[in-house]
């Protein structure tokens, strides 16, 4: 064991262990075991290899003009640096993540965050140069892995990395289940299906025309999810603990977001106000209400097609069959796709609540919430990401239709006399309805025994060109 202190006191830590006393201090007061993202961590290490690239040709431009006598501080040596740099690397590689030990739900606005990686990043650089874990005269985790950076630049610059990666996983993700519902537009373009409103039959469809709404909607989704980056774009990283970028060197300021940005390959931008950035997360509220808009159409789709795959509908629709579905009752199969989209979902709107209301709890000129709303935030993206995975294998893809039951029980719905009233009026397109429903017969006999219609106009009024097209001229009429 190896002692480390803080001006609290001292702590035993073990000597193997990459993280330190303030580590050890967070996990003891967060008393929980949430697990802080994997995807967020990493991002902490594109922020810290920035920030010692950036160090590095601030030394080195420094040193250009004056000699380090003549300077009024001294810069880190290079063999530092380099080891510094590694450490960084490592983090992005998701090593020594065994040594994060700070939950994902904790108070500090991120300190224990931000601390811990930096004990991760000195303990390993340390290691790197042949010296002990915990021997921070040479490399200390506040000192040099921390420096010109704050907790509250440094951590919500690496959350809007780990977001915007996701986002574009998420937008990936969508375009594949989009397509799959253009697909199922395309087969069953024309395969009759009784339209429904306040869940009862309406008018004359298509499951073609279905497929379109939903598949309408997750473009939409698709391109708003694409847009997302514009929102979070901007970062505070160099404006310090409140965007002032106070104890902060300038040159490091003007170079540290263009390194970033080189590094990660991501359209980030230094924000023109970074009290603002630092302080206001309306952002992250604006995309967290995208996502939500995306879960809102997956839900509807998922639970019409549940509805129109049950036992209670005329179930032309069949889904997948995944998996038994009871324990006791032999044969039974439930649709648990739908029910794990659903799911994930009302998830999704819970997380996107506790998003908004902790935004709305930041102080001034800081928002102590960020690693909860950051939790979430990511816990949202990751969920949709696989929701739109399940739904996409395991359901879209392998849905069936009987098309020649659905024909069938098309022309014997009383809601396809809908189509005739320009012709006969709604009276006695109701009493055509009125005969189908009584007799259980198709349009075709009732139309034989009420004679409204020649039957050769009657066939031509029905064939499903006619029916689908957008509304109706004379012409098609006569």
């Amino acid at each position: 064991m190896r002692t480390e202190k803080d001006f609290l006191g001292q702590l035993e830590i073990p000597d193997d262990a990459l993280y330190g006393i303030h580590s050890l201090r967070a996990q003891e007061n967060f008393y929980n075991t949430t697990t802080f993202p994997i995807e967020w961590y990493r991002a902490m290490g594109y922020v810290k290899l920035a920030c010692y690239h950036s160090y590095k040709s601030y030394k080195e431009a420094a040193l250009s003009t004056y000699t380090q006598e003549d300077l009024p501080m001294e810069f880190m040596d290079d063999s530092i640096l380099k080891a510094l740099q590694d450490a960084a690397e490592e983090i992005i590689q998701n090593k020594h993540f065994n040594h994060f030990i700070i939950p994902a739900i904790q108070g500090g606005a991120g300190t224990s965050i931000n601390l811990n990686i930096n004990e991760i990043i000195a303990n390993s650089a340390l290691l790197k140069l042949g010296k002990k874990a915990g021997d921070y005269k040479i490399i200390d985790p506040i000192e040099q892995a921390n420096i010109f950076q704050s907790t509250n630049d440094v951590v919500p610059t690496a959350l809007k990395i780990a977001l915007m990666k996701l986002l574009k996983e998420l937008e990936d993700k969508i375009n594949e289940s989009r397509k799959t519902l253009e697909q199922l537009e395309n087969k069953y373009r024309q395969t009759p299906r009784l339209a429904y409103t306040q869940l009862q039959e309406a008018v004359p469809s298509t499951y073609g025309r279905l497929f379109s709404t939903y598949a309408e909607a997750l473009g939409r989704d698709w391109w708003r999810v694409s847009k997302g980056w514009e929102r979070i774009k901007t970062v505070n990283l160099g404006g310090g603990a409140i965007g002032s970028g106070i104890a902060t060197a300038r040159y490091f300021i003007m170079e540290v977001v263009k390194k970033l940005k080189e590094i990660t390959a991501l359209p980030l931008a230094r924000a023109e106000n970074m009290g603002d950035a630092t302080s206001n997360l309306d952002g992250l509220v604006e995309v967290s209400a995208i996502i939500k808009a995306h879960a809102v159409n997956l839900e509807k789709m998922t639970n019409d097609l549940r509805l129109l795959a049950s036992d209670i509908s005329k179930a032309h629709l069949h889904l997948p069959k995944k998996q038994v579905g009871s324990s006791i009752m032999p044969a039974k199969i439930n649709p648990v796709i739908v029910e794990f989209v659903i799911s994930s979902c009302q998830k999704v709107y819970s997380n996107d609540q506790l998003i908004t209301s902790l935004a709305a709890k930041g102080h001034l000129e800081l928002n102590a919430y960020i690693p909860t709303i950051g939790y979430a935030f990511i816990e949202n993206l990751k969920l949709l990401i696989a929701t739109n995975i399940s739904l996409n294998k395991h359901l879209l893809s392998g849905i069936e239709i009987d098309e020649e039951a659905a024909k069938k029980d098309f022309y014997s719905s009383p809601s396809i006399t809908t189509a005739l009233t320009p012709l006969i009026g709604y009276h006695k397109s109701a009493e055509l309805a009125k005969l189908m429903s009584i007799k259980e017969i198709d349009i075709y006999q009732a139309n034989a025994e009420l004679q409204y219609l020649n039957s050769k106009k009657l066939e031509r009024l029905m064939e499903m060109e006619q029916l689908m097209q957008l509304g109706f001229s004379l012409k098609d009429l006569l």
